[in-house]
Order: structure tokens, then C-alpha cells, then sequence
């Protein structure tokens, strides 16, 4: 059973950064891809970022951001470890939301919450105007 365990949120101004991380755990050599995730108040829960896994900790994997993130958000693996970071540069009040970390046994893209199979707790983030 996969673990994954979000930190990293928190209040920042706009144009502000945050680096969000996620340690994952337990049974992670069938995980193919890690995704982020986020859920506004009164909306659905939204992709955000992947990046494709490897069992082995120092390979680079292909990554895909959503539109709204794009040129703004990072999605990567941290120091060969099983760890994904999203880092968020200028970040909007629009990108206000719970950010939850996911994984997946799917080897290609997928952008839907339900191809993932397990999640993290989720971490607040808040961007004021």
C-alpha cells in the first residue's frame, strides 16, 4: 500500500512562491506516475501536474502541466529520492485550493483523478491579492 504524505503549504501573497513536497512510501516500485492535484471550496478536484515514475530514483521522468500552471508550476523529482516536489512560482489567489498528491499505476498521461490510486492527505495553500 502506497503512503503518500504532503508538506509545504501555507499563506503567501500573490506574485509569492511555495514549494510543495510529497513523500511517498510502501509499494512504490508498481507506481508509473505521480500527479498533483488541487480542489477549490464549492469546485472539483483539478489537475495540476504530472510526472512519470521510475523505480530507480536518479532517472528523470517526462512531466505535463495543465494550461492555468503552465510557465508558473514545476512538477519534479527531489535529490534521487522518492519524493515529488511542485514548486509554484507567481502564484495567483486563483491558485488557492487544497493541493493533494497522487499516484498511479498508469504509464501514460492521465489527467483524471480517477486514474490515480492513491492519495495524500492534501496541504492548504492560500494566496492572498
Amino acid at each position: 500500500q502506497v503512503q503518500l504524505v504532503e508538506s509545504g503549504g501555507g499563506l503567501v501573497q500573490a506574485g509569492g512562491s511555495l514549494r510543495l513536497s510529497c513523500a511517498a512510501s510502501g509499494g512504490t516500485v508498481t507506481t508509473l506516475r505521480m500527479g498533483w492535484f488541487r480542489q477549490a471550496p464549492g469546485k472539483e478536484r483539478e489537475f495540476v501536474a504530472t510526472l512519470s515514475w521510475s523505480s530507480i530514483p536518479w532517472i528523470s521522468g517526462s512531466t505535463y502541466c495543465a494550461d492555468s500552471v503552465k510557465g508558473r508550476f514545476t512538477i519534479g523529482r527531489s535529490n534521487a529520492k522518492d519524493t515529488v516536489y511542485l514548486q509554484m512560482n507567481n502564484l495567483k489567489p486563483e491558485d488557492t485550493a487544497v493541493y493533494y498528491c497522487a499516484a498511479s499505476t498508469q504509464s501514460r498521461v492521465v489527467v483524471t483523478a480517477a486514474n490515480y490510486d492513491h492519495w495524500g492527505q492534501g496541504t492548504q495553500v492560500t494566496v492572498s491579492s
